[in-house]
């Protein structure tokens, strides 16, 4: 636990109200500058008949959803979560209207649809909800999945829900379910998008949460092998469905998988300039431009606005991206990149390394060998913010007989003259969120052997 006493909030700190979230107050803090995103407006029902056939976006040819998301939440949660988690799911229920509200579970991503369908049913149920498992799967037995995904049944009782799951497992299985063979959104993926827009929730975890973007990952399990081969089309990613909208890329089981190695390549790919990573038994809430993080861990907010890249270097290389570290109860508004703490962080300990005075808790030195190690970048930013050092290195590589074993990554974190952190012990623990922290990524040569015994 930290010494008491430590740079303590002052009068300019967030003040206890700041749960009213994104508020533009002293207590939000401005992380880039403006950028703007879609609307969200109501949509009566002719027009949304006709935003269902609406075309793609033309800056992101591999989503097929309309640019006016209506007034939907989206819930990503990062994989692994727990059924004891009642903040997460009692949060999922109560945003689809409380008490009696109807779901639809897809199992559809996973490996035994019936039986992971039938555990998020029992979950959401303990919780209020009245939910229902929709049979579309290619993994259920005797099914024809293709046939399912135009039963006018099934559209009827998806449309009679307020809020839609999607099991984890294999993303693709959703994508290839609910898109037909040219491509087009099948009749229940229609009604799923109904739903939605007409401000009902789709929750998914895991998988679930790969395809709330428009493109997601595919199968790119190795974070090294991204960072040294690049993606392919149809092969590491693909299309998602899209419900966090054209400009926001989503990735989960993020920290405890050390996966900023491959969603840094991915958004400078395609073009993305905000990247949300949601950690495993955690949460991140969508709702029109804000984002609120829940559950056990939290989520890093990558921001490539101010990104550049050398491709003279022939590797991956990225400069001045802006990351952020939301932990529970933080929110962040993706309009006006303002982060605010929880309500919890606000009332205790505000640390800026740029104040007079600033007596930093952590003294030592650190240095990170294994910088997309389990949950390692989320200890690190909170170390960096709290610590005399100015900036921090970290590095990633492959085994010495993988391919390309002499070829590494530098990450180079660094404080800026706006970087902010806030800490509690109030959920038991040592919290830290931390914002505004600069990320350069440089591939560096190895030596081989990497290391030699010694010997005497």
């Amino acid at each position: 636990m930290r010494r008491p006493g430590t740079d303590r909030c002052s009068a300019d700190a967030v003040p206890a109200d700041a749960r009213r979230a994104l508020c533009h107050d002293a207590s939000s803090l401005t992380l880039a500058p403006s950028h703007t995103m879609l609307s969200v407006r109501s949509l009566t029902a002719l027009a949304l008949s006709l935003l269902l056939l609406a075309p793609a976006r033309a800056a992101d040819a591999t989503s097929t959803a309309p640019p006016d998301r209506g007034n939907g939440i989206a819930i990503a949660i990062g994989g692994a979560l727990k059924y004891d988690n009642t903040e997460v799911w009692q949060r999922i229920v109560d945003l689809a209207g409380g008490r009696g509200a109807r779901f639809a579970v897809f199992g559809t991503a996973a490996g035994n649809p019936e039986k992971s369908a039938a555990a998020i049913v029992e979950a959401l149920n303990r919780h209020g909800a009245v939910a229902e498992h929709v049979p579309v799967a290619q993994r259920i037995k005797g099914s024809d999945w293709r046939a399912a995904a135009r039963d006018p049944a099934l559209v009827a009782k998806v449309r009679a829900a307020r809020g839609i799951y999607f099991a984890g497992g294999a993303q693709e299985r959703i994508t290839q379910a609910l898109y037909d063979e040219a491509g087009r959104p099948t009749p229940v993926l229609e009604a799923i998008w109904a739903v939605f827009r007409e401000g009902g929730v789709v929750a998914g975890s895991s998988a679930g949460a790969a395809i709330m973007s428009t493109t997601m990952f595919r199968d790119a399990q190795d974070v090294i092998s991204v960072l040294k081969y690049g993606l392919a089309e149809g092969r590491e990613i693909d299309r998602g469905l899209g419900f966090v909208g054209p400009d926001v890329f989503v990735d989960q089981h993020f920290l405890k998988r050390g996966r900023l190695g491959r969603m840094l390549p991915l958004m400078q790919q395609k073009g993305y300039r905000l990247g949300v990573g949601v950690d495993e038994n955690s949460a991140a809430i969508f709702r029109g431009d804000a984002v609120e993080v829940i559950g056990y861990k939290g989520a890093l907010v990558a921001d490539l606005s101010e990104a550049t890249s050398d491709p003279a270097l022939g590797e991956f290389n990225i400069r001045r991206v802006l990351l952020s570290y939301l932990d529970h109860g933080d929110r962040y508004d993706l309009k006006t990149r303002r982060a605010t703490p929880s309500p919890e962080k606000a009332r205790d300990l505000r640390i800026d390394p740029n104040a007079p005075g600033f007596s930093p808790y952590f003294t030592a030195d650190a240095f990170y060998p294994d910088v997309l190690g389990d949950s390692t970048v989320a200890n690190l930013m909170a170390n960096l913010i709290d610590n005399k050092q100015k900036e921090v290195v970290g590095l990633a590589f492959g085994a010495p007989d993988s391919p390309k074993p002499d070829l590494g990554f530098e990450f180079r974190f660094s404080k800026l003259d706006n970087s902010l952190g806030w800490y509690t012990g109030a959920f038991g623990g040592e919290d830290y969120s931390v914002y505004n922290i600069r990320l350069d990524v440089t591939p560096v040569r190895l030596a081989r052997p990497l290391y030699t015994p010694l010997i005497r």
